[in-house]
């Protein structure tokens, strides 16, 4: 890492010290914490965040791709605010730890349309 991401201020970070952020519910329940960004290879944007849920020591854990739209930094828990619940998030799609899993624009659809979002996927 070079020092310059290393360092964050105002609104920019890097993508690194993004993994491991705490997502909170608006009640300030911890639901889980960021696991990878999705990003637009063109644009650059982050498009999706990817949560994991769940699990012990990796057992049972789920990832959760969230549209990044959904998300809101809170600087007092330093983390990320959705508006979700813990049943809202087990209904959701999801994708198991260590399993087969393909992105494609049929899955991008299928988030976005769950966290009724603009999809990305036009």
């Amino acid at each position: 890492m070079s020092e310059a991401t290393s360092i964050t201020t105002g609104t920019l970070i890097a993508a690194e010290k993004v993994n491991g952020t705490n997502v909170y519910n608006a009640d300030g329940e911890k639901l889980g914490s960021i696991d990878d960004i999705m990003i637009d290879k063109v644009s650059g944007r982050a498009i999706y965040a990817v949560m994991s849920f769940g699990g012990f020591l990796g057992l049972g854990e789920k990832f959760h791709p969230l549209p990044w739209a959904t998300l809101r930094y809170d600087d007092q828990k330093g983390g990320y605010v959705v508006n979700l619940d813990r049943e809202m998030l087990e209904g959701a799609p999801s994708y198991d730890g260590g399993s087969e899993f393909e992105w494609t624009p049929d899955y991008g659809r299928k988030v976005d349309s769950y966290y009724r979002t603009p999809s990305y996927w036009m």
